[in-house]
């Protein structure tokens, strides 16, 4: 019998048969892209890889992609349809706080239907990560719940170990953190001129804030691979998670790359559009949880 249940939103970015088979309760932020002058609005609940490879090509031909903070009367709904389901305890995840803050609208969220269902409880945790640390964070929710552990032990440690999730992300263009105001238009236009690749990392506050810059993407790879040797990893959760946005040939040269300097296994998958919208198509990034907190 499971003593909780596990909810998450798509910034989390897993597939759609995963979230299936860990029995989730999902609920997808929605993105617009703008083509020909027209906003189409989308959710971030794709249900193959087509759809991924799509989204990026979209938006290598120019699309615009822009993404909305998941609103209240969105969370009250889904809230409202678990405590309807008969939940009783569940941990809610949500994008790092210093990105948005997305959890105090989930817990205003749960506060606003414990008025209708007094029974019903809900932990939110801000991720203090998103995309592939978030969804590792869900993995070890799920893996927890299963093997019987309370509310109570799952939240104390996801909120722990979040803080020692490793992240090395290399953005291919400058031109889509301008966008999000990560750098400013001139930098943007100069370093994209001299194919100047920014590597991101999360802090100790879990801002996204860039860390070094290499010369094109093969040196960046190399340069975020040595990275890795600062650590060790978590003994109880020990997957390296690749991620990429359409750039395959890169993210299985860095998942080489960690296997010969460090005998790593790795495990390549697709960013979703919510975060891929803010560092464009062909970028890569890696993460793990080390036994080590965050340096910066």
């Amino acid at each position: 019998m499971k003593n909780f249940e596990v909810s998450t939103d798509s910034t989390c970015d897993l597939y759609a048969d995963e979230i299936k088979s860990m029995n989730l309760f999902f609920v997808p932020l929605s993105f617009t892209m703008e083509k020909n002058g027209v906003l189409e609005e989308h959710y971030d609940n794709f249900e193959n890889y087509q759809q991924y490879v799509d989204y990026y090509n979209n938006l290598r031909q120019g699309v615009v992609s822009k993404t909305s903070m998941l609103n209240l009367a969105s969370h009250i709904e889904h809230f409202t349809k678990m405590a309807e389901a008969g939940v009783k305890n569940a941990i809610h995840f949500t994008i790092s706080y210093a990105l948005s803050p997305t959890v105090d609208v989930a817990r205003q969220a749960v506060k606003t239907v414990q008025e209708t269902y007094p029974d019903f409880n809900c932990l939110c945790v801000e991720s203090h990560t998103t995309t592939i640390g978030q969804g590792a964070l869900v993995r070890i929710a799920v893996d927890m719940r299963d093997k019987g552990k309370t509310l109570q032990e799952t939240f104390d440690y996801v909120e722990n170990v979040k803080y020692k999730i490793q992240h090395f992300i290399i953005a291919d263009s400058l031109m889509y953190l301008r966008r999000g105001g990560r750098v400013g238009s001139a930098k943007a236009i100069v370093g994209t001129m001299l194919n100047i690749k920014p590597i991101l990392v999360f802090t100790k506050e879990g801002k996204l804030e860039k860390y070094k810059q290499a010369s094109g993407l093969k040196t960046a790879v190399k340069t975020i691979v040595d990275e890795f040797g600062k650590y060790t990893l978590n003994k109880d959760y020990p997957t390296v998670w690749i991620v990429h946005t359409d750039n395959l040939p890169i993210a299985e040269l860095l998942a080489k790359s960690l296997k010969e300097k460090y005998n790593v296994e790795t495990k390549i998958r697709i960013m979703g559009p919510i975060i891929g919208s803010h560092v464009g198509p062909n970028s890569v990034a890696y993460g793990f949880i080390s036994n080590e907190e965050r340096p910066v």
